[in-house]
C-alpha cells in the first residue's frame, strides 16, 4: 500500500509563484516515474509535468519554460516550483506515482491540492 501526501497548494496573484511537493510512504516501493496532473472546473485531468527515476522529464506544453520538477529519490519526494503563473492555471493538482509491481506499473494518486490564481 502507498500513501501520497501533497502540500503546498494556495492563493496566489497571477505572475506569482507556488512549490507543491508530494511524499510517498509505503513498502518496498518502486518507482518508474512520479509527477503531476491537474483538473480545472469543467476539465478533463491533464499531466503537467512527470519526472523518471533516471531523471528524464516531461513537461505539457502550456508550463513549458514555467514549471520545474524535481525529485528526491531517497526521500520518495516529487516537488513541482510553479512560477509565471497564470489564471489558467487554476486547478486541483493531483500528485502521482507510477509504481512498479512485477512486470506492470500502476498508478497511485494523492487527495489532490487545490491551486488557485487570480488575475
Amino acid at each position: 500500500q502507498v500513501q501520497l501526501v501533497e502540500s503546498g497548494g494556495g492563493l496566489v496573484q497571477a505572475g506569482g509563484s507556488l512549490r507543491l511537493s508530494c511524499t510517498a510512504s509505503g513498502r518496498n516501493l518502486r518507482f518508474d516515474s512520479m509527477g503531476w496532473h491537474r483538473q480545472a472546473p469543467g476539465k478533463q485531468r491533464e499531466l503537467v509535468a512527470r519526472i523518471t527515476t533516471g531523471g528524464s522529464e516531461t513537461y505539457a506544453d502550456s508550463v513549458k519554460d514555467r514549471f520545474t520538477i524535481s525529485r528526491d529519490i531517497a526521500g520518495n519526494t516529487v516537488e513541482l516550483q510553479m512560477s509565471s503563473l497564470k489564471a489558467e492555471d487554476t486547478a486541483v493538482y493531483y500528485c502521482y506515482a507510477a509504481l512498479i509491481s512485477g512486470t506492470s506499473l500502476r498508478n497511485a494518486w494523492g487527495q489532490g491540492t487545490q491551486v488557485t490564481v487570480s488575475s
